[in-house]
């Protein structure tokens, strides 16, 4: 599935001239934990998130309290005072986002999400923001996603329960066989580790037919 097929086409932007406060205004109304930032000539120059705005001097003055405690060089204690007192978006957001085309897989954008320790991503074409895919669009693909299209039959259910595990756990081999009756499919073999026990298994739950998975760890085999 690709970002395109999930993406959040809507998009709500603020602009580097907005104020800190309207942008969170913008944020509240539309029920958003971010924004891209957008300037006249449509360009996305960067992206305002809860984060970026958790040490405003606004909350109590935390932000100030905590310049103290750290050892800062001047730079950063700079960088810490603009991002707590600056009114103006363009002063607060975070520069240089992350971004992802529309073909860009979801495989991809779950990647770059964990690397950068981000929740959302702008979507561009041609230079030019689109929309936007959050963690919360990953998680309604999952809702969405559809089981693979398995024909039907048992010899079918095995073949495409033997290619997962081949593929994807690599337990397929000497150690381990599979069989398949009335949609219940069996798993045997000698697998040592309960972590490989369990890749095994949900490899098999996740294919169309499956009923019931049955293992025979023991070691032996049909």
């Amino acid at each position: 599935m690709l970002v395109k097929d999930v993406m959040t086409t809507k998009l709500v932007g603020v602009s580097p001239d907005n104020s800190v406060r309207r942008a969170a205004e913008i944020m509240l109304a539309n029920q958003v934990s971010g924004v891209p930032v957008i300037d006249d000539a449509g360009r996305l120059i960067g992206i305002l998130s809860e984060g970026d705005l958790l040490r405003r001097t606004e909350l109590g003055g935390a932000a100030a309290a905590e310049l103290g405690t750290f050892a800062l060089t001047a730079e950063e204690k700079a960088t810490a005072y603009v991002k707590s007192n600056a009114w103006k978006v363009a002063d607060v957001m975070s520069r240089d986002p992350v971004v992802v085309g529309e073909d860009t897989s979801l495989g991809q954008v779950s990647a770059l999400m964990q690397k950068h320790r981000i929740k959302r991503i702008p979507v561009m074409r041609d230079g030019v923001p689109i929309g936007i895919i959050s963690r919360a669009d990953l998680l309604k693909a999952i809702v969405a996603a559809d089981r693979d299209e398995t024909a039907p039959g048992d010899e079918a259910i095995r073949r495409s329960i033997a290619i997962r595990l081949s593929e994807n756990t690599s337990l397929l081999g000497k150690d381990m066989a599979v069989t398949v009756t009335d949609g219940v499919a069996h798993l045997w073999g000698s697998i040592d580790t309960e972590e490989c026990k369990r890749a095994a298994r949900v490899a098999a739950e996740s294919v169309r037919g499956v009923t019931r998975v049955v293992e025979h760890f023991s070691g032996d085999r049909p």
